[in-house]
């Protein structure tokens, strides 16, 4: 009985989980891409550090030390690698850096002081990024541990006292040592859940794809990490702005990422395209309208000639009206993606009609238009596009199949219109794409596009287009100057 209970709830539960549309994941081939500039990003942090003044007495002598300046850091040996659990850790071993700071001593009535070199080695950091989704959905960086330590300094004291600053110098470099160990971590805590959370506020999670759609990247669960890679699973739905509440509930295949080749893999399902459409049906989008001069001359003239009979019992005054030609959307399009390509039914009414001045249209005739077109997706530095082409197309009368038989003259005039009409105005929507959640100046580059049975997946590799540093820069809150500010943990918790 207890096991049919955990079954049941097993089932429920996977009932009630909501399924991708989208997945993004990174693997272990890009973390040495993002070491490099993720250490050029840290070594600048860590440049930032200060370290209060040291003051002290040892009989006679008084000294202090003050305006300690970290002025290089060498990050000689470090390991970047998921872990799970922990998401992403990061190890720097036998590091050193580089300071300087201004000396003071005092001893009777003489004094001595001036600026000194110094170095700090066997620097040790280990911390570890653990990423999850925010109550809105986005990515964040929730927590960093760190391990922190200087094993030794050396400083070169020289002048007048050298001797007598050789002697403090064991006194001096230990609070220095001591210091500097306690000021690491706050700076990586800082580092990570204020400027890199920065830099994770420019994924888009919830935003505007122009003025009638928007697209909802929000997470679904919390990233997984395993030895290898990270894997984020993202909702991937569309929806039309006037109903920001608007869902379509996902019945798609979900997509799934067997490979870890390449940096990066992306993966679509049938819902996300699906969704699209249906959210430009609801926003009323998918329909076109051409009247008199918008009518191709030659589609015009074999459109009367084949509703000559109808036009001739008309008023004068209406036979030489405007022609108009209506294409009417009657059900959201639905996308099939296959191993042998990607292709969108649409079926939609054709009306046709005269509009004369001043007066109620008149209707020739409506028929419904069955046309299948096949899609290629393109991935353009973070911007997913599509190219449509017309494959198939018929048109048919709903009132009769001898009236069918009379509409196949029309087949290929109106196909050739849509072509040459209505194709490009729809490529041109369709290849300004849409942006996918990657953090601003990180963008795709040698992408190739593979199709599976109901979803696409696209691998390729990681280019930062802008420094780590730039964006962080331009997206930093502004109150974020001090790295000891309350949101880092105490020294005493961050720093080993």
């Amino acid at each position: 009985m207890a096991l049919f209970g955990a079954l049941f709830l097993a089932l429920l539960a996977g009932a009630q989980a909501e399924l991708p549309g989208c997945k993004i994941r990174i693997t272990s081939k890009a973390l040495e891409l993002v070491k490099q500039e993720g250490l050029r990003f840290l070594e600048q942090e860590l440049e930032t550090i200060t370290i209060p003044d040291v003051r002290g007495r040892e009989g006679h002598f008084y000294y202090n030390i003050s305006e300690v300046k970290v002025m290089e850091l060498q990050l000689t040996s470090s390991e970047l690698h998921f872990q799970p659990e922990q998401e992403l850790m990061l190890q720097i071993n036998n590091g050193s850096l580089g300071l300087r700071f201004r000396r003071q001593l005092l001893y009777w009535f003489f004094y001595d002081g001036g600026y000194i070199n110094a170095s700090a080695e066997g620097v040790s950091i280990h911390t570890a990024l653990q990423l999850s989704r925010d109550p809105t959905g986005r990515i964040k960086v929730s927590n960093v541990s760190c391990q922190a330590s200087v094993s030794r300094m050396h400083a070169a004291f020289g002048g007048t006292f050298k001797k007598v600053y050789e002697f403090l110098s064991t006194f001096i470099t230990s609070g220095m040592r001591f210091l500097l160990n306690q000021q690491i971590c706050p700076v990586l805590y800082h580092a990570g859940t204020v400027l890199l959370n920065s830099l994770l506020d420019t994924v888009p999670v919830r935003s505007a794809v122009d003025e009638l759609v928007g697209i909802d990247y929000s997470l679904v669960k919390d990233p997984v990490a395993s030895a290898s890679s990270l894997d984020m699973e993202f909702r991937g739905a569309f929806f039309p702005l006037a109903e920001g509440n608007w869902s379509l509930h996902n019945r798609a295949v979900e997509p799934q990422l067997p490979e870890e080749e390449r940096m990066v893999y992306v993966a679509f399902s049938e819902f996300f395209f699906d969704s699209a459409m249906e959210s430009y049906f609801q926003a009323g989008a998918l329909k076109l309208s051409l009247v008199g001069a918008k009518v191709p001359h030659d589609l015009d003239m074999l459109l009367r000639a084949t509703y000559f009979g109808n036009i001739i019992l008309l008023s004068p005054a209406v036979i030489n009206s405007p022609l108009k030609l209506e294409l009417r959307v009657t059900a959201p399009p639905r996308c099939t993606i296959k191993p042998s390509g990607t292709t969108i039914s649409v079926t939609a009414s054709v009306t046709i009609a005269l509009v004369p001045p001043d007066q109620p249209e008149v209707k020739l005739s409506s028929m419904t238009m069955d046309a299948r077109l096949s899609a290629k997706m393109a991935l353009q530095g973070k911007v997913l596009r599509t190219q449509l082409d017309l494959r198939r197309f018929r048109i048919y009368s709903n009132q009769s199949a001898l009236e069918s038989l009379a509409l196949i003259p029309l087949q290929t005039p109106l196909k050739t219109m849509l072509q040459i009409g209505v194709m490009p105005m729809l490529n041109e929507r369709t290849w300004r794409g849409v942006q996918i959640p990657l953090p601003e100046g990180i963008d795709f580059v040698r992408e190739v596009v593979t199709n599976h049975a109901g979803f696409l997946t696209i691998g390729a590799d990681l280019h930062f287009a802008k420094g780590l540093r730039e964006v962080i820069e331009k997206n930093r809150p502004s109150n974020t100057g001090d790295p000891l500010a309350p949101s880092a943990p105490p020294p005493s918790m961050a720093a080993v």
